[in-house]
């Protein structure tokens, strides 16, 4: 099985998610989880490609960003997409863990619930389910089964804690529901 990643957003160019009183940003927590997740999956035998930028799909302004994480995955014949990001509500209040997928039905929400399943039940995560985000470029572009993770709210204090504390455990439980999807389609 080969498996693209795509930690959420850019290290250089766009943090995304930044929680108001730490400064804690989506995107290094995404970058050490997505890090962490490459390792186990290598560990047990999968082949990965890892990218994190937000030139997603040849829409970056950015001259020195010529490689698209989308046609990159396509191109490289990836069997699923993971791409892994922190949540935020604007409030503080919003928590818990969600998956979403381009549309209802098939591998992609089947490979959405076995991650969902294992991030859940490891860290203890308010279950927000697997939603469907029809335009998200990183789930309409692939052409593969794909899965955007929203692990946990990075501007709620509790979520916080998890994604600051509990990287690796994210880390296993999204590996973990890789391999569950694996034995499921074998």
């Amino acid at each position: 099985m080969k498996v693209y990643l795509n930690p959420g957003h850019d290290l250089d160019y766009d943090p995304g998610a930044v929680n108001p009183i730490n400064g804690l940003k989506e995107a290094n927590i995404a970058s050490k989880i997505g890090k962490l997740v490459e390792k186990y999956l290598n560990a047990v035998g999968i082949e990965t490609k890892m990218r994190q930028s937000d030139n997603l799909y040849y829409d970056s302004g950015y001259a020195d960003r010529k490689i698209a994480v989308v046609q990159e995955a396509n191109d490289w014949n990836a069997d699923i997409f993971v791409s892994i990001h922190c949540n935020a509500s604007g409030t503080g209040r919003a928590r818990g863990t969600e998956q979403e997928i381009y549309s209802f039905g098939g591998d992609s929400e089947l490979l959405a619930n076995c991650i969902q399943s294992q991030i859940v039940s490891s860290l203890n995560t308010i279950d927000r389910g697997v939603k469907e985000y029809p335009g998200l470029i990183v789930l309409k572009h692939t052409s593969m089964p794909a899965v955007l993770i929203e692990t946990a709210f990075i501007d709620n204090s509790e979520d916080a804690y998890l994604l600051e504390n509990a990287t690796d455990e994210f880390a296993r439980a999204i590996a973990r529901g890789i391999t569950d999807y694996q034995c499921e389609i074998l």
